[in-house]
């Protein structure tokens, strides 16, 4: 899990919870922060989400490389 997963869901959770606060005390800029908030939070999140996704990609791509690698060698040795 990514260290931005992990900021942006805490962001959204605090969020949701000042954008509560402002709609029970009907303070409309707490609500329009907390909002504002989330949304940052759910950005951070699905960044870190797309960083982890790549990176697994990238981890994949080298494990079939290598795979393929050790085939080709174990052919040879046979051949």
């Amino acid at each position: 899990m990514d260290k931005d997963e992990i900021k942006g869901k805490a962001k959204d959770v605090a969020g949701r919870i000042q954008r509560q606060a402002g709609e029970w005390t009907g303070d409309e800029d707490t609500q329009a922060k907390g909002a504002a908030k989330q949304v940052e939070g759910k950005v951070q999140n699905a960044w870190g989400k797309t960083k982890d996704a790549v990176r697994d990609a990238a981890n994949k791509s080298d494990r079939d490389t290598a795979d393929r690698e050790r085939e080709d060698r174990d052919k040879e040795d046979v051949a």
